[in-house]
């Protein structure tokens, strides 16, 4: 195995066109483990640790530019306000020593059905930023996942960054295993509120061959909302709407048995997550909603 090192951006481009096969590695978290257990072997390893600008992130109007080896701690200290489902997230990866080094373009490069970065960017609305010596091309993750560990970069393509709208409203994050961190998920599931366009998306992860969006419930609960006055008059969201957005949350899953959990339990697992998250964000709206109008009464 050769190990390629390249000094910085440009380098690792040549690198990558030369060598298509080579396998990107910075925080190692995802592609060490596969090798350690000789689960994988390749050719080449390509070493992006020594370029700074992967580390870096800029916050602008209306995204964040997240490059693709800032690490998960860096997310839960600094983007919390902007990024509140993929911090949640966040605290979920593994231990502190993992978090200090895993980062969400890892996640992104591994494409893991269970990866608990996917459904947070699902739900906010991301772009994957792909970049050869051929040019730049910025792939919505909606179409980044291709299939189980399959993503839709091509051989001489390296993620430079990731750029996920900034929060415009309340968004959670809820995943199941058999302890909240340290753990690969049983199931996951994030929610985002998105006032200004009077819509909701979602994430679903380790419930399908690749991370999905329960796109029935997210046109089912966005025409309830807006059939329902709910934006304006801040009531409760009905039982009867939450149990249907939640049935067809669970509708939205493909997933398969195996020694983590049953295909029926994740099916209802996420049902369950998706009541949930619903009834957390959208008290957290309520509540945004009444502080504003109470500001514009004392003022």
């Amino acid at each position: 195995m050769d190990f390629l090192r390249p000094a910085g951006w440009e380098e690792a481009l040549a690198a990558k066109a030369e060598h298509p096969a080579a396998v990107p590695i910075a925080g190692g978290t995802d592609v060490m483990v596969e090798i350690n257990f000789d689960h994988r072997r390749p050719e080449h390893l390509l070493d992006l640790g020594r370029i700074p600008e992967l580390r870096e992130w800029e916050v602008g109007e209306e995204t964040v530019r997240l490059g693709a080896s800032v690490p998960y701690t860096q997310i839960m200290e600094h983007l919390r306000a902007e990024l509140p489902g993929l911090a949640l997230a966040s605290h979920t990866v593994g231990s502190p020593q993992i978090r200090n080094r895993g980062s969400v373009g890892g996640n992104l490069g591994a494409a893991s059905p269970a990866g608990d970065a996917h459904p947070a960017l699902l739900a906010a609305g991301a772009e994957v930023e792909a970049v050869s010596v051929r040019g730049t091309r910025m792939i919505p993750v909606d179409d980044f996942y291709t299939g189980v560990k399959r993503n839709a970069l091509e051989p001489d393509e390296l993620i430079r960054a990731v750029h996920i709208r900034k929060a415009d409203g309340p968004q959670q994050f809820s995943k199941v295993g058999t302890r909240n961190a340290m753990v690969i998920a049983v199931c996951a599931f994030s929610l985002a509120l998105h006032p200004e366009t009077r819509t909701v998306r979602t994430g679903i992860g380790s419930a399908a061959p690749t991370p999905v969006r329960a796109r029935a419930a997210e046109d089912f609960l966005t025409a309830a909302l807006d059939e329902g006055g709910l934006w304006d008059s801040g009531k409760a969201v009905p039982p009867s709407v939450a149990r249907q957005f939640a049935e067809l949350c669970s509708g939205a899953c493909n997933p398969i048995d195996d020694v983590r959990g049953s295909a029926r339990y994740r099916r209802h697992a996420v049902g369950v997550m998706a009541r949930r998250t619903l009834g957390w964000t959208w008290d957290a709206h309520r509540g945004a909603a009444r502080g504003t109008e109470g500001g514009a009464q004392c003022a």
